[in-house]
C-alpha cells in the first residue's frame, strides 16, 4: 500500500499537468504548420500521450485551437486591461507602454504565429476567424480605443475618429509581426527595419495626428 500511495500523488501530477502539456505542443504546432496541417495525433505525441488522451480534453482541432488562444492570447489582453485601469501618468506615455508591450508579450512571440494563421486560413476556416476576431481582436481594439477616449477626454489628445483610427494604428503593428513570420526571411538582408525604430516612427505619427492644435505633439521619452 504504500509503494501504491507513493506514486499516486506522481500520477495525479501529471494527469493535471496533461491540458496544459497538450496546448503547448498544440500552439507549437500551429505556428509551424498552421491549422490545416496539424494532426492531432502529432499534437499528442509532441505532448508525450496517445491520442485517446487527447480526446478527453479537446473534442476536436477546432476546441483545441480555441483553448490555445485563451490559455495563451486572452489573460494578455486581460492584463493590459488592468495595467490602463491602474494607469496614474498621461496618456501618451500610456500609449507607448502599449504598444511597446503588445510587440513583447505578443508581436515579438510564437503568438504572433497564431495570427498570421488566423490571416492565410480564414478563407478555409472562417468559424475561427470569427472566433479570434471576437475574443482577440475586438478586446484589444477596445482597449485602444479606451487609451485614446482616456488622452481625448483629459485634453491631452485631439479629437479624431477614434474607431477608423484604432484600425489604421494597430494595422501596421499587426502587418509587422505577420511580415517578420512569413516574408521577411526571404527579403535581403539590411530590408528589415529595427522593431525600436519601427515603434518609435510609429508612436511619433500617432501623437501628431493626435496633438491638439494649440500645442506640439506629447513627448514620451
Amino acid at each position: 500500500m504504500a509503494a501504491v500511495s507513493s506514486r499516486s500523488p506522481r500520477w495525479e501530477r501529471r494527469k493535471e499537468a496533461r491540458p496544459g502539456e497538450l496546448l503547448d505542443a498544440a500552439l507549437d504546432l500551429f505556428v509551424e504548420r498552421g491549422f490545416a496541417a496539424t494532426r492531432l495525433d502529432e499534437v499528442a505525441a509532441r505532448a508525450g500521450v496517445s491520442k485517446g488522451t487527447l480526446y478527453l480534453y479537446y473534442a476536436s482541432k477546432e476546441d483545441l485551437f480555441k483553448a490555445v488562444v485563451r490559455q495563451n492570447i486572452v489573460p494578455l489582453i486581460e492584463s493590459f486591461e488592468r495595467e490602463v485601469a491602474a494607469w496614474q501618468s498621461g496618456s501618451a506615455e500610456l500609449l507607448r507602454a502599449f504598444f511597446e508591450g503588445w510587440w513583447t508579450r505578443f508581436g515579438a512571440t510564437k503568438l504572433a504565429g497564431i495570427a498570421k494563421l488566423v490571416v492565410g486560413e480564414a478563407g478555409n476556416f472562417p468559424e475561427l476567424a470569427l472566433f479570434f476576431q471576437q475574443e482577440v481582436v475586438l478586446p484589444n481594439a477596445k482597449l485602444l480605443r479606451a487609451i485614446i477616449e482616456r488622452g481625448i477626454g483629459r485634453g491631452e489628445f485631439a479629437q479624431v475618429d477614434v474607431e477608423a483610427t484604432v484600425h489604421l494604428w494597430m494595422s501596421p503593428l499587426v502587418m509587422k509581426a505577420i511580415w517578420e513570420r512569413s516574408i521577411q526571411p526571404c527579403c535581403p538582408p539590411g530590408f528589415e527595419v529595427p522593431i525600436d525604430r519601427f515603434l518609435d516612427a510609429h508612436l511619433r505619427s500617432v501623437l501628431a495626428a493626435l496633438a491638439p492644435r494649440d500645442r506640439p505633439a506629447p513627448r514620451v521619452g
